[in-house]
């Protein structure tokens, strides 16, 4: 494994400034300059969905909207479509909050997102067809489908969607958040197909009125429970990805607690109604899930200061510079100072802050052994933070 050594670059650029008779009391690059190469590129490969998955995305996708279609008609699905964007759009733009400042390849985002909603509904309603038919009498058991087959089989194959986006994205999902942020996004997808479904059959069964009361339990009052079954697997994966455990055992873990919890969910309205456990059970338990979101991003934030350290002793950032990229507040400073220049260099700050973060990943997966090329990461990045600095400290209309 070729391991990089961020003081050897450092020591190297110290030698030149002291040939050129310049003073090393700066970062690298010096005073600014323009710089004379377009920024380099990371690695593709880790970071690009394979191009089978959206053959069989695709291969999925028609088959649900066949399915819808001749089931359902081709009008009231699209409407229903519009509802259910409203709690999906919601929820995309929750899980993109809380990984803005290192944000996932786009690629990745919506083939896990299309993954979801497309190969692990589709499957789903197969699964289900085939127990319909090889086993009747389970079908007639009011709560069997919610409370023992939709645990198993929705949460099996949303979670199978995790260990492919780990494959194609090896060098995207770095740790715990990565791991909520996809296995969220695939839940998400998974959601929004399923509202549809259960809107067009509110209002073939019950009209507005029944439309609306289910739109209310599903996209107002819980539009998260998908979203937090499938990240509980996520987040395992992400954890044993971080700290370089083996991938499979953290996944069933996962997938047990993912289903248990959604089995506890479904089956805590089944036997005692909806809203005194969702009062008593469910509000409380999304509370916990959120806490434990938060503490995860903070300690992450930790270990992507800690990484950073060593560019800080090697002389590539300064201590600041360091707490400005891995602390809320030191991002806000950063971002405020890079407005309150004339021209609003804030997009420059913006990429200096997420290229920070994607370079104290990639520290991490060289440390852990598992990334043989991580080196090519770590100076294609430093060489763009350094580009980057340039153009934030370059004079008033060197850009």
């Amino acid at each position: 494994m070729t391991y990089f050594d961020p003081g050897s670059d450092a020591r190297a650029f110290s030698t030149r400034r002291r040939q050129e008779g310049a003073p090393i009391t700066e970062a690298p690059l010096g005073e600014p300059h323009l710089p004379v190469a377009p920024p380099p590129r990371l690695l593709k490969q880790g970071r690009t969905v394979w191009p089978w998955v959206w053959f069989v995305v695709a291969f999925f996708a028609v088959a649900t909207l066949a399915f819808f279609v001749l089931t359902y008609g081709a009008v009231t699905p699209v409407l229903a479509s519009i509802l259910a964007f409203i709690p999906f759009g919601g929820v995309l733009l929750a899980l993109m909050w809380l990984d803005r400042w290192e944000p996932e390849p786009k690629g990745l985002m919506i083939a896990a997102t299309a993954w979801g909603a497309f190969v692990a509904v589709a499957l789903t309603l197969a699964v289900g067809l085939v127990i319909a038919i090889m086993n009747p009498v389970a079908s007639q058991i009011s709560w069997f489908g919610s409370v023992v087959q939709a645990p198993i089989v929705e949460e099996l194959l949303k979670c199978s969607g995790i260990i492919v986006v780990l494959a194609m994205g090896r060098r995207a999902l770095d740790g715990a958040l990565d791991g909520i942020v996809y296995g969220g996004l695939i839940g998400a997808g998974f959601a929004f197909v399923e509202n549809i479904k259960y809107f067009v059959e509110a209002l073939a069964e019950g009209g507005v009125g029944g439309l609306t009361a289910v739109f209310f339990l599903r996209a107002v009052l819980s539009p998260f429970a998908h979203i937090m079954f499938t990240a509980c697997c996520g987040f395992a994966v992400g954890l044993a990805v971080r700290r370089a455990k083996p991938v499979a055992g953290a996944w069933f873990l996962g997938l047990l607690a993912a289903m248990l919890l959604h089995a506890f969910w479904n089956g805590s309205a089944e036997f005692a109604g909806f809203f005194l456990p969702y009062l008593l059970l469910q509000i409380p338990l999304f509370v916990v899930f959120l806490i434990v979101v938060l503490r995860i991003r903070r300690a992450e934030l930790q270990i992507r200061r800690e990484r950073l350290q060593d560019y800080v002793v090697a002389g590539w950032f300064t201590a600041q510079e360091a707490d400005m990229l891995s602390t809320p507040a030191g991002r806000r400073a950063g971002l405020a100072w890079a407005r309150s220049i004339p021209g609003d260099r804030r997009p420059a700050m913006q990429r200096f802050i997420v290229d920070g973060a994607r370079l104290a990943w990639a520290r991490q997966r060289a440390i852990t052994g598992k990334d043989p090329e991580a080196a090519t990461d770590e100076h294609a990045l430093l060489h763009r933070m350094m580009l980057t600095r340039t153009e934030l400290l370059a004079p008033i209309g060197a850009w």
